[in-house]
């Protein structure tokens, strides 16, 4: 089976609260650079495809779970596994660890829309051939 995309971040002060405990929120964000960092590893480049008017993506909805907390000056990874591709949208399963302890897991669903008019649009040829890929579930024929 392959092993899922990952990215390597540290935590900062700037991501905690008072304790030292990364905010709930934040985890958001480092699901955001791991799926980034993985189009980027795709050679999909989101600003050319948002200039040239062919499509962004936008996060439709989050399943998350908290297991355990991680604290101000963890190094954690984060992962970004490409697990179905539809016409339109695009479903990763993430996850954030430290060392091997599983911290947080979500569900992400991203939908591809027109830059210009934030309507649904199906996930571009190219795209779709390079999620597909590595997806889990083939994209729909």
């Amino acid at each position: 089976m392959r092993a899922p995309f990952s990215t390597r971040l540290r935590v900062y002060y700037q991501h905690t609260d008072a304790g030292g405990v990364v905010y709930h929120a934040n985890y958001l964000s480092f699901m955001e650079a791991a799926r980034m960092e993985l189009l980027a590893a795709l050679g999909i480049d989101v600003r050319k495809l948002a200039a040239e008017e062919t499509a962004l993506f936008m996060v439709y909805s989050i399943n998350i779970q908290y297991h355990r907390p991680a604290l101000v000056n963890d190094l954690l990874t984060v992962t970004a596994d490409v697990a179905k591709i539809g016409r339109v949208r695009m479903e990763f399963d993430q996850r954030v660890l430290r060392d091997e302890e599983e911290l947080v897991t979500a569900r992400v669903l991203a939908v591809c829309v027109h830059p210009r008019t934030l309507k649904p649009i199906a996930v571009p040829a190219p795209l779709c051939g390079k999620l597909g890929d590595i997806s889990r579930e083939p994209p729909p024929a």
